[in-house]
């Protein structure tokens, strides 16, 4: 992590990029529609959780935790999550995106483009 900011940009990037409350999260990633997308290591037919999914778990402990309680690899994480909703922003779909894997690949990323 660059010190320079103490994390400060990571952390403020982070909140902005994550609309969804752990709750709210948690309670995504157990709907079938959640498990449908994204990639999984090793292919879909390796079964697993996806990468995405995975991530939105540990979304979940990073915004339940104190920020003092952060390590580098959790920053290393929150600029991961930042680096996927920026770039899965951009490739937004036109039309109504309600019932899309393409929002539904956000949401496991804990960010609802609806919000």
């Amino acid at each position: 992590m660059s010190r320079g900011d103490d994390g400060r940009d990571t952390y403020r990037e982070f909140t902005e990029a994550v609309n969804m409350k752990p709750g709210e999260l948690s309670t995504w990633l157990e709907t079938d529609e959640s498990k449908q997308v994204g990639w999984h290591k090793g292919g879909r037919a390796g079964g697993g959780e996806s990468v995405g999914h995975e991530s939105g778990r540990k979304i979940i402990n990073l915004l339940c935790r104190k920020r003092g309680d952060l390590s580098d690899g959790d920053y290393k994480h929150m600029r991961k999550v930042v680096g996927y909703v920026r770039r899965h922003m951009a490739q937004r779909p036109s039309g109504n995106v309600r019932d899309t894997k393409w929002r539904w690949s956000l949401m496991n990323w804990g960010h609802d483009p609806l919000k």
